[in-house]
């Protein structure tokens, strides 16, 4: 009795194990349909969103040049005066150094151009 029963259950386990294997092929092309359809739907929608997020962003480019456009103008326009007043001030001073260092350069140059005669004397007298 003992080996009926344990012969019966093993049956209806093999009985259920085959039924359940073949309602899992007949489900399997609707699960990879459903699937297939659902990673679509995501690719698609990952591409809309993308080119929705690249619109916004130049959208929003377009806006902060219109904002920052006419702030640099205003700056520069400021800047304008402070470069001419500062030109102003060291114009006198620029040409102040470069009267000091005049008579500097023209000693220099007087020294080497003896220096440049000496050596062309000597080059001379060794020649000759």
């Amino acid at each position: 009795m003992k080996v009926l029963i344990v012969a019966v259950l093993a049956v209806l386990a093999l009985a259920h194990g085959s039924e359940s294997a073949s309602m899992v092929k007949r489900e399997a092309p609707a699960d990879i349909e459903k699937l297939t359809k659902y990673l679509e739907d995501m690719s698609a929608l990952l591409s809309s969103t993308t080119q929705d997020l690249v619109s916004q962003a130049q959208t929003y480019i377009q806006e902060g040049k219109g904002q920052i456009e006419p702030l640099a103008e205003k700056i520069q326009a400021q800047l304008k005066p402070l470069a001419a007043n500062m030109e102003e001030q060291l114009k006198p001073l620029a040409e102040s150094v470069q009267a000091q260092l005049k008579p500097l350069a023209d000693s220099v140059q007087t020294q080497m151009e003896d220096i440049f005669k000496m050596l062309m004397e000597k080059t001379k007298a060794i020649g000759q």
